[in-house]
This record gives structure tokens, sequence and C-alpha cells, in this order.
């Protein structure tokens, strides 16, 4: 564990020091998507994003790898001792769109656990991802370490991907990362192990007892600082006890408010309750079904607790939704109710993130039950298995 936290320290090094080949290359890029594509903000490098980069790589180097850990022990009673100890998963495919950042994160995570790492970026993407993973090739040679731990696949086609999904007996665990078409065709096509990443239908429902200035606040960072990312909230439901006077409130900081300093103002899809009380866009029935990823918020008026939680389990994504209350029993029902990989109390849902949990980075965030929910860092790119000592016992 030491010398792999060694080989993503150089790996680090490297990736800075090549920031300005990774910027000409995310030019080439940028050129090619259309200037008017919200994922341009998610293919975007400049130097701060790629020191950003090399920082989580370093965080990443620190922290503890449960390579070999030993999470339980026990004898029996005939004498032998059983262990039961984490374990790589091996080889870990990671199918992305226009995300050059999950390449790093990718491959770190993938290096701290032990595993091998294979990266399928996206076409819009790939001489991005392509000039990190050199950078980080030429780092873990420098380390003395295998570059082969961290693979580029060339071919960004569909057969590639389809190629990836079929590859049984020589991928151990595939996430896919992007949006709801790349997920759904890898869950339901693979044939390798996979796990089911979120698309983000995030949800802030502003409860009869919230604080409406802090609402404001929550739903303007939650809207608004990333649109592009799966974390970022794309419906509003409102009690209908504070609706009257709260949906001014965010009318004035989501519209006026960015209007006034020249920012890109968000486009209020208005249920027909909404729509009583202020101006937008009428809301179409797809619009609270919608992974908008851009400036663009569905707004619903709910008339209880109860029914906003009926609301968000019809048209959730289980990424993660929150309530703002000051309503300690409204909180708990929540929490308990909302059946999401991330419920949050009085916080923005920006905050599901691999970094802003404490794990260093995410190599995906799971909406799926089984092996692993929400950010997933090193413990969930892990198994384990069983060693067990005996002394020349035989089963009877």
């Amino acid at each position: 564990p030491e010398r792999l936290g060694r080989i993503l320290q150089h790996a680090a090094r490297l990736l800075r020091g090549h920031t300005p080949a990774l910027l000409e290359a995310n030019t080439r890029d940028i050129e090619a998507m259309p200037a008017s594509s919200p994922m341009l903000d998610r293919l975007r490098l400049t130097p701060e994003r790629i020191g950003s980069i090399a920082s989580d790589m370093e965080a990443v180097s620190h922290l503890r790898s449960p390579q070999g850990e030993e999470l339980a022990r026990w004898t029996r009673p005939n004498g032998m001792t059983i262990t039961k100890v984490q374990v790589p998963l091996g080889l870990v495919a990671i199918i992305y769109e226009s995300r050059p950042n999950v390449t790093s994160d990718a491959a770190a995570l993938a290096v701290k656990s032990g595993n091998v790492c294979m990266l399928r970026s996206g076409r819009e993407a790939y001489r991005s991802c392509r000039a990190i993973v050199g950078a980080l090739k030429d780092g873990i040679t420098a380390a003395g370490g295998d570059a082969d731990i961290v693979n580029i696949v060339e071919d960004t086609s569909h057969q590639s991907a389809n190629d990836i999904m079929q590859a049984r007996g020589l991928v151990d665990l595939l996430i896919p990362r992007g949006g709801a078409g790349l997920i759904r065709a890898c869950v339901e096509n693979a044939a390798v192990p996979c796990i089911e990443t979120g698309t983000g239908i995030c949800h802030v429902y502003v409860d009869a007892a919230a604080d409406l200035e802090k609402a404001v606040r929550i739903i303007t960072n939650a809207k608004t600082s990333r649109p592009s990312v799966c974390n970022a909230e794309e419906v509003c439901l409102v009690h209908v006890a504070v609706a009257d006077k709260f949906l001014p409130m965010l009318r004035r900081a989501l519209v006026d408010a960015r209007i006034a300093a020249g920012q890109q103002p968000v486009e209020l899809r208005l249920d027909r309750r909404a729509a009583a009380l202020i101006d937008g866009t009428p809301a179409a029935d797809t619009d609270f079904d919608t992974e908008f990823l851009d400036y663009i918020l569905a707004v619903a008026v709910v008339d209880s607790l109860d029914d906003a939680i009926a609301h968000i389990a019809a048209h959730s994504t289980h990424h993660s939704d929150c309530i703002v209350t000051e309503d300690a029993a409204a909180a708990r029902q929540f929490t308990r109710q909302v059946d999401s990989a991330a419920v949050y109390v009085n916080a923005s849902t920006r905050f599901t993130d691999g970094f802003e949990f404490g794990l260093g980075a995410e190599i995906g965030i799971s909406t799926q039950k089984m092996h692993a929910r929400g950010p997933m860092g090193l413990e969930e790119l892990t198994s384990s298995k069983y060693i067990v000592y005996g002394t020349g016992q035989i089963r009877t």
C-alpha cells in the first residue's frame, strides 16, 4: 500500500508537469464541440482544474488502502482459524463520457486499491483523457511501477463499449459514468458485473417549516454552481403553506438577480399551481422526469410532506434528495422514507461527491443497493475472501 501511494504522488507531479500538453489536447476537444453545448463545462480543463485533479490524486495517495486489511478473525471448535480479508476486484473498467477528471479519479482509486484500471472515454473527450493517461503512465514508470496498471481504450466506437460489456473472464467490474442512455445500455447489456451509477434527478423540498432564506441559498447552490453534473438539483418542491412567499424569493434569486449580475438565468418550468404565483415556463409532464444538466429547474407545489415524499418516489433516480426544514420530526420522516443514495437535511445536493464525503475522490456514484451505494471510493473497489488455517482437519 505504501508503494501504491508513492506511485500516485509521482503521477500527480507528472500530471502538473504535463499541463501545457493537457491544455493543448483539451483545446482540440473543445473546438470539436458545439459552442452552445452544456457539456462544455464538464469537458473544459484549465490550469486550476489540472492542479485540482493532481491535488485529488495526492489526497488519495495518503488514504489508507483497504488492500489486505483483515476484516474479521475467529477460531472454530475444531481448531481451524478463519480470517476474512479485503482483496482487489481485479480489472475495473470505466466507460464514461465528457469528464476528463474521471480519468484521473478512476485511475487513482483503482491503483490505490490494488486494481488494474481500463478506461474507455467518450469520443468528445478522448484527446484530453489520452493526454492525462499518458502523464499518469509516465509518473507510474518514474516511480518504478508497471505503466499498464492504467490503460485507455483507443477505439471510442460503440463496438468497443459492447466488447467491454461482454468481456467475461477479463473484466471484473464495469462502472458506467454518463448519461441515462449509456448507463441503461451497460446495465441491460453487460455480461460482466456492472454497477448502476446514477443519472441525477435530484430534488430539494422546501417544507412548511423551512427557513426560506436558507432554502434560497441551498437551491441557488444546488442548481447553479455546476448545473451540468449529476448532483445538481433538477426539481424543486414547495409546500403550499409557504409557496406564495417563497416562490417570488426563488425567482428573484435564480432569474432577476442573475440577469442583473450578467449571469445566465435559470429557466423555471412551473406546474399549474406554481405558475399561478410567479412567471415562468409551463412545465410539461416529462419535465419532472428529466435530468436537464442545464440552467433549467422544474418547480411544483405540494400539499404536504407526504405528497413531497410520494412525488420523489415517483420521479427520483435515487441519487440525492434534500429537505429544507426546521422541524426535526419532518426531517426524520424524510430521511427514513426517501430511498436515495444520499438524503440531505438543510444542505445542498452538490455535496454528493467522493472528495466532499472524505473519500479522496470517487469512481462513480452508485444508485443501486447491492455491493456499493453512493459515492464509490477505495472500500467499494474491493471484495473479500476467507483464509482458513488448519492443522490437518477433515470434515466428517
